[in-house]
């Protein structure tokens, strides 16, 4: 297998091209959430890209060609930009499919969502974090954040405007996953994208949940989409999700369970951290991803085509013979090659193994049992 993906059948390299490129247009935002990975203030920063420089970066994305990636507007709460419509106006106008990830907040009304969805926002993805207001409200540091969540949810649902629904996976929400999985299928949500704790930012290292428990939670969300969930499932930042779902399939079909895997979860396509994805920074610095603490340039210097292809970053986490320590060796590499923003925030080295996947790779296990 190559780092090539596929997106609605169209073959794609991601060597030449992302499929999702995520713009952070601010880090503005009323809600002050513990596990925040830009540490969102509640004013927006001088040196953002301006409306003119927001134009010229969907022009310099649309450059990568067709098909053009995905573009996502995210912050911060993208909402506290004045001229957010107008930028996903011009957006559309240049042939985007536009996501949107606004904050659970006063600022995410009817008249806001209803006008999102007339000016081309294809997906909106919300973040619940609890089941309840007591547990998500904690985790957002603002009282009343759930019940505004749960509005938003609501308005979209009534008017028919696609949503995914965020979950972050941490100590403090582990307990609460069966919970919160049952609100998103009630709220007809067509993903449930769960993250799984990255310690940048405001995120703590001990708030991470064990590499043990790593592994039982993702086991828990294959085995749940497999009873035909109305969601479909994936993953950021764990990777290894890939590896526990074509465990599952084989392990199924080895039982004669085949015919029980029409809620199977469809795989993602090969995307990681640099390899189809990009994430440019309200200041317009350019990572491999939102948690990846490493620029590889800066969008006022540089055309962000020329940093994903030649940059010495991108094309490091591209390389999966690079990989070092298990990773080298998993026969999984191609499609998943672990978490390079945990391993860098861990070891120090982007390139090294996934720190929280407990899997031995088939040629370790086989060295150790020969001998």
């Amino acid at each position: 297998m190559n780092n090539k993906g596929f997106d609605k059948g169209i073959k794609r390299d991601f060597s030449r091209s992302p499929l999702l490129s995520f713009w952070e247009v601010t880090r503005a935002c009323d809600l002050v959430c513990v596990h925040c990975r830009a540490e969102a203030q509640p004013d927006r920063d001088p040196r953002e890209l301006t409306t003119q420089e927001g134009i010229e970066l969907i022009d310099s994305i649309s450059r990568f060609g067709d098909p053009l990636p995905i573009l996502v507007f995210t912050g911060g709460d993208p909402l506290k930009r004045d001229d957010l419509y107008e930028l996903i106006r011009y957006a559309k106008g240049k042939g985007f499919h536009v996501g949107l990830s606004p904050s659970g907040t006063p600022l995410l009304n009817s008249e806001a969502i209803r006008r999102l969805k007339d000016g081309g926002v294809g997906l909106m993805s919300i973040s619940l974090d609890g089941s309840n207001p007591e547990r998500h409200d904690s985790f957002r540091q603002v009282e009343g954040s759930y019940q505004w969540t749960i509005n938003a949810l609501k308005e979209c649902q009534d008017i028919h405007f696609p949503i995914q629904i965020n979950t972050t996976v941490t100590r403090k929400t582990v307990d609460d996953l069966e919970a919160i999985s049952r609100r998103v299928a009630e709220f007809g949500a067509m993903r449930w994208s769960l993250f799984f704790l990255v310690p940048t930012g405001r995120a703590r290292k001990e708030d991470q949940i064990t590499p043990e428990r790593y592994e039982e939670v993702l086991m828990w969300l294959y085995d749940l989409s497999c009873t035909n969930p109305p969601f479909q499932i994936n993953t950021t930042a764990a990777p290894h999700f890939r590896r526990v779902t074509i465990e599952g399939r084989k392990k199924r079909k080895r039982e004669g369970n085949e015919s029980s895997m029409k809620g199977d979860t469809v795989l993602n396509v090969e995307v990681t951290c640099g390899s189809g994805f990009v994430f440019v920074s309200h200041i317009g610095e350019v990572y491999p991803c939102g948690f990846f603490p490493l620029k590889a340039g800066d969008v006022r210097k540089e055309s962000i085509v020329n940093i994903y292809r030649d940059s010495t970053l991108f094309n490091d986490l591209r390389d999966r013979n690079k990989l070092k320590g298990k990773c080298s060796k998993c026969e999984y590499k191609w499609i998943c090659s672990g978490c390079s923003a945990r391993a860098y925030l861990e070891t120090g080295n982007y390139l090294n193994e996934e720190p929280y996947c407990t899997y031995i790779p088939l040629k370790i296990s086989e060295a150790y049992a020969s001998g």
